[in-house]
């Protein structure tokens, strides 16, 4: 558990369910490195349960066993992973019933970064400690960072009913029903576990996490602020504030908390956590070049949300020439990611020279579109995989024969060649839509009613990372879909229909959906699709992704802190074409989409 300060009578912040919670939000432009919350869940093998096993070694009946478990617990106390690795197996290869050795074998693991096998020695002592509920606690803390919320739901519950004062519990509790989005229960979790105990500050930071993924950053700052006032040398409150600064448009603020979180000592996955969230601060500031060496985060091989790359190849470091070599280069992150990112790759082709080759491996969705787009690539699908609890990525094209040089993730090559705003070329389209698609998605258009072809996106199917706080309702977009002499043209992906049927009942606008495409799936035609368009305009996902790689005249609307803005208000670096509509404030929903409305009527009165 964190530092606890002494006991004072903090402030209560405004009750967030008495409170207009915002629930509203603006999609940043390509799906970004997740804001992740910074949870005060405790830490493995912490002082005190340690102190409740030295008392439990002293009842073990099999003594030889119990020097051996007592060095492990030394070796956990100074942070000597592997020797309390070692100690603890040395004692269950004398006893393998021994929930302690395997209670210790697990703390060691976890600390070392191995979560696939700490949560089956977590598991293994549970079965021998049915009645240590702190063990129960422990394995729901790791199944917790594993992704697996449920289970460490029910783990946190058989916690909490053995000690139901405990606020360690009650936090836990309460974050791992917030990840699954029931954030109106958290808060019945947290709000008697604070009138309780009001002078832990992890529950504070936790309530500031909770409505902040409802999109109330101003209460977040408010609770998280409480946090550091009772224990002011608490980082994941510190960074958690950052995170709330940076949506409310403080950027300079963000970056300030952020490099004070990290001043702290924590795990080192926590650290890489905060430094991935520090890139896209560096970026949103225009400090590029850092940023994107910060990004490196996301690789390292402590942090618990990486993605792991199965090629065995040597990798590629900035500055290494790529004159005459193979080079494969493999897609990440989201699909709005893979399409942004592949804005450089007409210069590595270039750096490759004509007798080098770049290989390039991508979502599956994507391989008809930049075949056509890169004719001098190799251009295959690559595949991920579910690996010991953690995804990892393959290149098929590797197996069947293909050779290379050298290789690298998408992410890594911006290091090199997107270092500033100047380094993006004035180039207005990178990706090509097949022509004969394009032609018969003209021919369409022009039996749909007369006017302006205008695509219209207003959300993502995408449910994680909370990213509903990035769309508007589809209520305010009414003053865009009173434009006159337009006729807007569905691109939304995933079920819209409620969207369709309110936009001709409340509005009297009827959106025309395009027939016989999937607009999901088939990617290649809905790039034809969209470059036979007038105007695309929305909120940023895969679609107006594609629409801006392919050179067509988009209005972005982007919110406070989206990082592949990197500083600018207006232009976007990526896509030339492309025009950013900026609100005074995060979820300021009523200016923004009139601005849009606005420039929408003066687009159509010039074309």
């Amino acid at each position: 558990m964190p530092r606890q300060a002494p006991n004072t009578a903090p402030i209560l912040a405004p009750n967030p369910l008495g409170t207009a919670a915002s629930a509203q939000a603006l999609q940043t432009a390509a799906p970004p490195p997740a804001h992740t919350n910074a949870d005060a869940l405790g830490v493995a093998g912490s002082n005190e349960a340690l102190s409740r096993l030295n008392g439990a070694l002293a009842e073990l009946k099999a003594l030889a066993v119990a020097p051996l478990l007592e060095r492990a617990v030394a070796a956990i106390r100074a942070n000597e992973t592997k020797d309390a690795c070692d100690w603890a197996i040395k004692a269950l290869e004398q006893d393998e019933e021994s929930g302690v050795g395997w209670y210790l074998l697990a703390i060691a693991l976890e600390r070392a970064g191995d979560y696939a096998s700490s949560i089956q020695a977590y598991e293994a002592a549970l079965k021998l400690l049915p009645d240590h509920a702190e063990v129960a606690n422990d394995l729901g803390r790791l199944a917790f960072r594993m992704g697996m919320a449920p289970q460490a739901e029910n783990l946190f519950r058989h916690f909490l009913a053995r000690y139901p004062d405990h606020p360690e519990g009650a936090n836990n509790l309460a974050c791992a029903i917030r990840d699954q989005g029931r954030h109106g229960e958290a808060i019945e979790i947290l709000r008697p576990a604070i009138m309780k105990s009001p002078e832990v500050p992890m529950l504070w930071n936790t309530l500031g996490t909770v409505v902040s993924e409802q999109g109330d950053f101003a209460n977040a700052l408010q609770f998280v602020g409480e946090a550091l006032r009772l224990d002011p040398a608490f980082a994941k409150a510190r960074y958690n504030r950052g995170n709330a600064r940076l949506l409310l448009g403080d950027t300079a603020g963000a970056l300030e908390d952020c490099d004070g979180a990290l001043s702290h000592q924590m795990s080192e996955d926590e650290r890489q956590m905060m430094r991935l969230s520090r890139s896209t601060i560096l970026l949103d500031l225009g400090r590029i070049g850092e940023g994107w060496d910060d990004y490196e985060a996301r690789l390292h091989p402590q942090f618990n949300n990486r993605t792991d790359f199965a090629v065995d190849l040597p990798r590629w470091e900035p500055g290494a020439d790529l004159a005459g070599k193979r080079l494969l280069v493999v897609g990440e992150q989201g699909l709005g990611d893979e399409i942004l990112f592949a804005n450089l790759l007409p210069d590595v082709i270039e750096a490759l020279g004509p007798n080098g080759k770049l290989l390039l491996a991508v979502e599956t969705r994507l391989v008809p579109l930049f075949q056509r787009s890169f004719p001098q690539a190799e251009v295959s699908a690559h595949a991920t995989y579910l690996v010991g609890g953690r995804l990892t990525r393959v290149v098929p094209a590797l197996e069947a024969g293909a050779k290379a040089d050298l290789w690298t993730q998408i992410g890594s090559l911006l290091r090199e060649f997107r270092r500033s705003v100047a380094s993006f070329p004035a180039r207005d389209a990178y990706l090509t839509a097949d022509p004969a698609r394009v032609a018969h998605w003209r021919e369409q258009l022009a039996a749909a009613p007369a006017g302006l072809k205008v695509g219209l996106l207003w959300k993502s199917a995408v449910g994680k990372d909370n990213r509903h706080r990035f769309f508007s309702p589809f209520d305010t977009w009414a003053p865009v879909l009173a434009q006159k002499g337009v006729t807007f043209v569905n691109l939304q992906y995933g079920d819209c229909a409620a969207e369709l049927a309110q936009a001709e009942r409340d509005f009297g606008v009827s959106i025309w959906s395009p027939p016989g495409i999937d607009l999901k799936q088939d990617l290649d035609d809905v790039a034809a699709l969209s470059s036979a368009l007038d105007l695309v305009v929305g909120f940023s996902n895969a679609t107006l992704n594609i629409a801006g790689a392919c050179g067509v005249p988009t209005f972005l609307i982007s919110t406070p802190g989206a990082w592949p803005r990197l500083g600018e208000t207006k232009a976007y670096p990526w896509y030339p074409k492309t025009r950013v509509f900026l609100p005074p404030g995060f979820g300021a929903w009523e200016p923004v989409m009139a601005e849009v409305a606005a420039a929408l009527g003066e687009f159509a009165k010039e074309h």
